[in-house]
């Protein structure tokens, strides 16, 4: 059974930087996707960032710039480093990886930016 278990939300203030993680247990033999989607209080879920298997990226328009997203394929981990954050990325944050025909998703950590 596949686990997806996110860490590193919190309470930031703006212009300050996080750092999520989202680290995978389980068996997952063929992934071609892995990124971050964002639910904020009353607006639909967006995409944030992904990262390809052939590690090309893309970013949400809003994020461009000041968040990365990167990889560790050994840990089975995918990363999102925000930078420069805003009080619009309030949101609670949700990993996925795409693999073997299944969308699989974490629990969602919380980030509230704020001062």
């Amino acid at each position: 059974q596949v686990q997806l278990v996110e860490s590193g939300g919190g309470l930031v203030q703006p212009g300050g930087s996080l750092r999520l993680s989202c680290a995978a247990s389980g068996n997952m033999f063929s992934i071609y996707a892995k990124g971050w989607f964002r639910q904020a209080p009353g607006k639909q879920r967006e995409l944030v960032a992904h990262i390809r298997n052939d590690g090309s990226t893309n970013y949400a328009d809003s994020v461009k710039g000041r968040f990365t997203i990167s990889r560790d394929n050994a840990k089975n981990t995918v990363y999102l480093q925000m930078n420069s954050v805003k009080p619009d990325d309030t949101a609670v944050y949700y990993c996925f990886m795409s693999a073997d025909g299944y969308n699989y998703w974490g629990q969602g950590t919380q980030v509230t930016v704020s001062s």
